[in-house]
């Protein structure tokens, strides 16, 4: 079909051809996608040439803007101009880092309407975790996002039906057209939803590793920079750090389980490489926005906050503006009751142990959370039912040195007896080595900005 003076099948031999689309044509395409103007075939054709010929950074960007601008998109008053922050991971075994980091920049001052997503494999997605809390709502309209931004400084919703209705019609042909590992594509699909928020910086967390999308660090490092100049193309002051994604992170995995070890974090202490995460991510988007000197007075700002209880503070208000009762939310943060104390745990509690005595040399995050899935702490399709409560809660960390039948891990489960089978996957999930490890040091593989 025509309309506005192109034809869908010679756009798509453009760029079957390798030619490059303008921002005329790319506007079209998208437009014709809403309004179904051009067909599911064509959408699929297209988005293979794209997969297959690849897209230059000015293509990348004018995708980007249109399919931001194919649905509603957020104003915030004025006065925040220069406030409006959020992050966005490519997601981990373990990542829990945004429920402490929303908190922590509000409490510097910053405005955070992160607009989250659910998991879909392994385990749980951000607002998953947070629904293990009772009464956690995450369907706000507009109105109410504005209220809450005023209120507390930040959020955690998901995406509302007039947000990037494009990309929701293109990634449902990606997913069946084989075409997801699009870095183009990827990329805006990433990029127009945080640009839908009106946003005055953006930090990316593109992980690497065995459990991540991206399984090398030049796959990590080609993602990072589209999605970077994608989003200062579109005038989003943004920063990418890549990062390690072999071992999970922390030592939770499963939604209660990993809001429990976010409200450690937020008390200021928790698992050392969630706190690196959480405080290096917030620090460099404190300096992206410019409300920190450098870098490294970001990562103060987010420390200070974490530790003086500000960002605690920050969380608790969140919790009761997105429908916690307010007993609830104050059991939670208590270092007397804790999160246990209204959260659900699971009846069953089995120890793997160790068979060796040696130090960890690696712990496989990807076969863990697969284990998770399997016992219900993800979904396979999109109409499974999370059991928030099941999860996996290790004891050691890689470098750490470990004798033989040490409880390394335990899982937390709903039926009982665990399966001889998951047992055996779980322990095979353990590498323990003769040698003198460092850990894994850092996760933080490189900061990418231009």
């Amino acid at each position: 079909m025509s309309t506005g003076g192109f034809l869908a099948a010679d756009l798509i031999a453009k760029k079957r051809d390798g030619q490059e689309l303008n921002d005329a044509e790319i506007g079209w395409f998208i437009d014709g996608v809403v309004k179904s103007h051009v067909e599911p075939s064509q959408l699929g054709s297209m988005l293979m040439a794209i997969y297959l010929k690849g897209m230059s950074t000015e293509e990348t960007t004018s995708l980007t803007k249109h399919m931001m601008n194919s649905g509603d998109v957020l104003q915030w008053p004025s006065e925040w101009k220069g406030l409006i922050v959020d992050k966005h991971s490519t997601g981990g075994v373990g990542d829990k880092i945004s429920l402490p980091l929303a908190p922590a920049l509000a409490a510097c001052s910053m405005k955070v309407p992160m607009i989250s997503g659910r998991g879909l494999g392994f385990t749980g997605g951000t607002l998953d975790k947070l629904e293990a809390i009772p009464g956690f709502t995450v369907n706000c309209s507009k109105e109410r996002m504005q209220d809450i931004l005023e209120k507390v400084g930040c959020f955690i919703v998901g995406q509302t039906a007039g947000l990037v209705p494009a990309d929701k019609t293109m990634y449902a042909t990606r997913d069946i057209s084989g075409t997801v590992e699009s870095i183009p594509l990827i990329s805006s699909s990433i990029i127009c939803k945080k640009a839908a928020e009106s946003l005055s910086a953006l930090v990316l967390d593109v992980k690497c590793g065995k459990a991540a999308f991206m399984k090398t660090e030049k796959e990590a490092r080609l993602l990072a920079e589209s999605l970077v100049k994608s989003s200062n193309g579109l005038g989003i002051k943004t920063v990418a750090l890549l990062t390690q994604m072999d071992s999970p992170i922390g030592y939770a995995i499963g939604n209660a389980l990993e809001v429990a070890e976010a409200v450690e974090c937020l008390h200021g202490g928790g698992p050392a490489d969630l706190a690196e995460l959480v405080s290096k991510l917030g620090g460099h988007l404190l300096y992206a926005a410019g409300h920190a000197t450098t870098a490294e007075d970001g990562i103060s700002k987010i420390n200070e906050v974490l530790k003086n209880g500000r960002a605690m503070n920050k969380f608790k208000e969140m919790m009761v503006a997105q429908g916690v009762e307010e007993d609830v939310a104050r059991k939670l943060c208590s270092k007397d009751e804790g999160p246990w104390s209204v959260m659900r745990k699971a009846p069953y509690q089995t120890e793997i142990k160790c068979n060796k005595t040696g130090i960890v040399e690696s712990i496989n995050a990807l076969e863990l959370a697969k284990v998770s899935l399997e016992l219900g702490a993800g979904r396979a399709k999109a109409s499974d039912k999370i059991n928030f409560s099941v999860g996996l809660q290790l004891k050691c960390y890689v470098g750490k040195k470990i004798n033989d039948n040490d409880v390394w891990l335990i899982v937390h489960h709903d039926s009982t007896p665990l399966s001889a089978l998951h047992q055996e996957r779980l322990q095979s999930a353990i590498q323990i080595s003769d040698k003198e490890s460092n850990g894994i040091g850092s996760r933080v593989i490189d900061v990418i900005t231009y």
